[in-house]
């Protein structure tokens, strides 16, 4: 995927935060600061799990996020984590609504 001013973008879990960003632009809404955002989207806009999950949450809290967006589907057999807020979204807008 390449996107506005060229970037190349290989991983999948990267299309949702780029749909985020974009809508967020469009509405002129910021996304919170603390919230990071990963998962890929379907055709229909529907969330697919992502891989390594648990490994994605920790970096985020590593780098001082506090709350992470992510695919619902890999809320199931998620290790409870105390330091950061995750929250499952089934689609584009329930993301869209948790980040903002």
């Amino acid at each position: 995927m390449i996107v506005v001013g060229g970037l190349r973008l290989d991983e999948p879990s990267v299309d949702l935060a780029v749909a985020v960003a974009l809508i967020s632009s469009l509405k002129d809404t910021p996304i919170r600061e603390d919230t990071v955002v990963f998962g890929e989207i379907g055709l229909a806009g529907e969330l697919r799990s992502v891989n390594r999950v648990e490994l994605r949450i920790a970096e985020a809290a590593r780098l001082g996020f506090s709350r992470c967006i992510i695919p619902y589907h890999n809320l199931k057999g998620l290790a409870h984590t105390q330091e950061i807020e995750v929250i499952g979204a089934k689609n584009i807008r329930d993301a869209y609504t948790a980040a903002t």
